[in-house]
């Protein structure tokens, strides 16, 4: 999904996708994050850097029930003049990491 609602620039990219809580979904959440990142110029070029901070945000806003179960998470990327956003939102709130991009400038 992409939408460009509400920016300046239509080119602008916002991705977001709602997944169940668990390592599987989050498995592949990671692995979009880095195409997106190196689609976008990330200066991480196998995009890696991205995956690793798209993890760390998702663990910040994930809760899980006794069982290890837990709601849905929704990850969004918003690409910014100089950076990717990467926002995670889940059961404990939302965070936020940034990985830095060429200047559109």
């Amino acid at each position: 999904m992409s939408d460009s609602s509400g920016t300046e620039d239509a080119s602008t990219l916002v991705l977001r996708i709602s997944v169940p809580a668990g390592a599987d979904y989050q498995a592949i959440v990671k692995e979009l994050a880095a195409k997106v990142a190196v689609y976008l110029g990330d200066t991480d070029q196998d995009g890696q850097a991205a995956a690793v901070a798209l993890d760390q945000v998702a663990t910040t806003v994930a809760a899980t029930d006794g069982n290890g179960r837990g709601g849905d998470l929704t990850f969004e990327f918003r690409q910014t003049d100089d950076a990717l956003l990467i926002r995670a939102r889940g059961a404990n709130g939302s965070a936020d990491a940034w990985r830095p991009l060429p200047s559109r400038a």
